[in-house]
């Protein structure tokens, strides 16, 4: 009970520290799905805009097992772009994986795992149509939203496009000539039970944090049976043959670091590609190669049960 008060008073000094610099911390109730009441935040500045903003929405990390929307860890991120005129909505999603049982069976797991990723799939589904809602209220341009996420979070918004382009019907619930504006992923990957994932139409431009020693989240892929994780790398494939705009910039050598650093330290970057790729529509194919000179060579090679006893191993 201690822990969960001063997370609560956490939580309100760090909304008060923002609104103190000029952004200012909204707490609303989007949905509620199995009787768990879903929050986010809205970050913005504290003025009348001119124009109608474009809107990030923002999922956060955590294996589907942990994690709360308002860790103080994205507040740099969330203030950064505040700061530049964007609209930062940070949400909550359920944890479905929190009793995750990691011998029980491989059909139960990949059963678990597919609820996961739908279920944070339906909640940010909800809050983006939240969004739209009350997009003219909160000065937010509907046709520029983008969708965001670390880790879990990342899986969760590269899912979401995915789903979308390709007509499932949990993407139904948007409205019919809805699509999102952009995707910003760190450490991400879609998630599949029928092989390898296509996109039967172009997605949004995307920009993706990956590391190559991730052995949390797949930097390619990895599989089994036709279930499995497809990252970074393997999405990369899929737009150039769909000629789709996208910016991947890849750590060689970078563990799952990268589901959190572009945050604090690549905030310029991301301003950057919401700027090109989003408020001025260039198509651009762009790849930043990273090396960590002042590292180790960290193993780049994983097998599935590698990154799921990563994730869920308890002793």
């Amino acid at each position: 009970m201690r822990k969960l008060v001063l997370m609560f008073v956490v939580m309100v000094l760090s909304c008060f520290a923002l609104s103190a610099q000029g952004v200012v911390c909204d707490t609303y109730h989007f949905a509620t799905h199995d009787g768990q009441e879903l929050y986010l935040d809205r970050y913005a500045l504290d003025e009348t805009a001119e124009a109608p903003r474009p809107c990030l929405i923002f999922a956060f990390g955590g294996g589907f097992v942990q994690g709360v929307r308002n860790h103080e860890y994205y507040s740099i991120f969330f203030d950064h772009l505040a700061r530049e005129g964007i609209v930062v909505v940070s949400i909550d999603y359920r944890l479905s994986l929190k009793n995750l049982n990691p011998n029980g069976g491989v059909k139960a797991m990949i059963a678990a795992f597919q609820n996961a990723v739908n279920m944070a799939v339906e909640d940010m589904y909800a809050a983006t149509n939240f969004v739209i809602a009350n997009a003219e209220e909160w000065g937010v341009d509907s046709s520029k939203i983008i969708i965001s996420g670390s880790s879990a979070g990342a899986i969760t918004a590269v899912q979401a496009e995915w789903m979308r382009c390709n007509g499932a019907k949990r993407a139904a619930v948007l409205p019919a000539d809805f699509r999102y504006a952009g995707v910003v992923s760190c450490a991400g990957a879609i998630f599949s039970v029928k092989g390898k994932p296509k996109f039967k139409t172009a997605p949004a431009p995307m920009m993706l944090f990956h590391g190559t020693s991730d052995s949390n989240v797949p930097y390619d892929h990895a599989s089994m049976f036709g279930v499995g994780f497809y990252g970074s790398a393997y999405i990369v494939e899929q737009l150039e043959r769909l000629d789709s705009p996208y910016w991947f910039y890849s750590a060689e050598y970078v563990d799952h670091k990268m589901a959190g650093l572009p945050y604090i330290y690549s905030c310029d970057l991301i301003m950057q590609f919401i700027n090109d790729f989003v408020v001025r529509g260039e198509r651009l194919q762009i790849t930043t190669d990273v090396v960590d000179l002042s590292g180790s060579k960290l193993p780049t090679r994983f097998k599935v049960m590698d990154y799921i006893k990563t994730n869920y191993n308890r002793k």
